[in-house]
């Protein structure tokens, strides 16, 4: 009699990936090496956008905030926007919201994609350009559990201290009062949020993994990828100055 051989191992799907990448990142992108990056930027995507839409009742006070300060820096611009110019806007964008973040979710993954990928280059990386790009998007999925853990935040504070995005962060910039720091300092502050460096962490694994680089040059990377992700809010927080 011959033996038979054993039924090779079933594959994990795709779906046993979004759980996976909290615990065992690197076999995650080690077996999707060739994978589809878009499903994972549409998972991500879709979460987001329903926790937001699911908690948007807590959350309403920061984005009122974050809303006025904005008009008001663009008032001191230009004087021609009024009081009603402002309710306007404010109607204009309460209806896009739900359009608006997951194109600013799905712009921010691929131009972290794009980043990592050119960046990894510097660093002797092999990653192909859509390798980038399906790293990013699994690095995004503990944003997936800050985006929870946000209005959790709002739901134990009081409603009059939620004046800044950085309010619902877990971040140190949290604990720090708007209306007496510095715009500049909040936004570095705010890049050390949990969930930042945790999607950091993982776009080092992932471009070591993918770009077969040694894990200690994927880290230095992975800072550069974060150092550059700062540029845009510190550029905005000194024009809001």
């Amino acid at each position: 009699m011959t033996a038979t051989a054993a039924p090779a191992p079933k594959a994990p799907s795709v779906w046993e990936d979004f759980i996976d990448i909290f615990t065992s990142p690197s076999d995650v992108f080690a077996r999707r090496q060739n994978g589809n990056w878009f499903i994972p930027f549409v998972v991500v995507t879709v979460l987001i956008l329903v926790i937001y839409l699911g908690t948007q009742s807590l959350t309403q006070p920061v984005f009122d905030a974050e809303f006025n300060r904005a008009m008001a820096v663009a008032a001191r611009a230009n004087p021609q926007i009024t009081p009603d110019v402002v309710e306007k806007q404010r109607a204009f964008f309460s209806k896009l919201q739900a359009v608006i973040l997951p194109i600013f979710v799905m712009i921010g993954m691929f131009f972290t994609g794009v980043v990592l990928w050119f960046v990894g280059k510097l660093f002797d990386s092999t990653m192909a350009f859509g390798g980038g790009l399906l790293v990013a998007a699994y690095a995004q999925f503990p944003r997936i559990i800050g985006a929870v853990v946000g209005p959790i935040i709002a739901f134990f504070s009081d409603p009059s201290t939620l004046n800044s995005a950085t309010k619902i962060t877990a971040s140190p910039a949290h604990f720090f009062d708007i209306s007496n720091t510095s715009p500049v300092v909040l936004a570095l502050l705010a890049r050390f949020d949990v969930f930042t460096i945790w999607t950091t962490i993982l776009l080092a694994i992932g471009l070591s993994v993918l770009g077969k680089i040694p894990r200690s040059r994927a880290y230095t990377a992975a800072l550069i990828v974060w150092i550059l992700g700062a540029l845009p809010p510190v550029i905005q927080a000194m024009r809001s100055m």
